[in-house]
Parts: C-alpha cells; sequence; structure tokens
C-alpha cells in the first residue's frame, strides 16, 4: 500500500467549525496570511481555496454578502472584473500557467457550494496536470504546500 501524505489536513480536522459565512468572515480578521486573502480591493478581495483543484486556484469574492451578479453595483461589478484580471495577471507572473479555468456558480442546481455569497474560481492549468491518480484513485496531486504557493502569490499580486 503507498501512502500519501497530508499533515496540514489536521489542522482543519481539529479547528472549530464555525457557523456563518466565510465570505463576510475573514476579511473582517486581522489574520490574512492565515487565512489565505492573497489581495483586497474596494469592492472585493482574492483568497486561495483551502482544498483546491489545482496549484494557484482562488476566488475572487465581494465583500458584499450576495448570491449573484445582478445584486453588485456598477462600481462594484467592475471591480469585480477588474480584480479577476488582475489575479490572472497575478497567477501568469508567479506559475506561467498555459491556461485558466474561470467560473461561478450561481445556485445550488448550478454547483454551488456557497450559494448565498456569489464568488468566482479561477484554477490556473498546464498541459499534464491530471494524472491517473485523480482517474483511477479519486486523488488530486498538489505539488506545493499551500503556503508556500501563498508566499509566492502574494508577492505577484501585490508587486
Amino acid at each position: 500500500m503507498k501512502t500519501l501524505w497530508a499533515p496540514w489536513r489536521m489542522t482543519y480536522i481539529l479547528s472549530d467549525k464555525t457557523h456563518g459565512c466565510i465570505f463576510c468572515d475573514l476579511p473582517k480578521k486581522d489574520k490574512d496570511r492565515e487565512n489565505l486573502i492573497l489581495y483586497r480591493s474596494s469592492h472585493n478581495f482574492v483568497i486561495m481555496n483551502r482544498y483546491p483543484y489545482n496549484n494557484g486556484h482562488l476566488m475572487v469574492v465581494p465583500y458584499i454578502h450576495n448570491s449573484s451578479l445582478d445584486g453588485l453595483s456598477d462600481e462594484a461589478l467592475l471591480d469585480f472584473m477588474k480584480v479577476t484580471q488582475h489575479s490572472i495577471m497575478s497567477l501568469k507572473k508567479a506559475f506561467m500557467p498555459e491556461g485558466f479555468n474561470i467560473g461561478i456558480n450561481i445556485g445550488k442546481i448550478a454547483g454551488a457550494g456557497m450559494e448565498e455569497h456569489m464568488h468566482l474560481h479561477m484554477v490556473p492549468r498546464w498541459a499534464g496536470d491530471t494524472s491517473f491518480m485523480t482517474v483511477f484513485d479519486e486523488v488530486r496531486v498538489i505539488p506545493e504546500h499551500i503556503m508556500d504557493t501563498y508566499d509566492k502569490l502574494f508577492t505577484a499580486f501585490n508587486l
């Protein structure tokens, strides 16, 4: 039998599972690195996905607690797209991906895990970034510790 080590998961397993909206609560804390917040603008912030599909998986999130794009003001919506653009450029600087999957799931039926607070997922992609592990073992291999990824991305976002 082969063993896959993921010791950082124990922090989550033992952590207090608070109720409420993480996208509302986390930006209010002064713990951006701990909460994986990479960047803040006037209406939105960028946070890394703690359980990524791929290395560098992040989310663009409005500060306003809203379930859809139609609840954002024109100013917040423009900022949302500008922050998305900045995120693409920052990921390119840090990791040189060959492409991106970018999407917004609105509504539970569309796959929204946090359906009450709209957010955009951005997953950098490289040729060959999926392997037999995903197909046969339903395991995804992330090649870098999440805090190392955070440090690289934080620098790229905030130059």
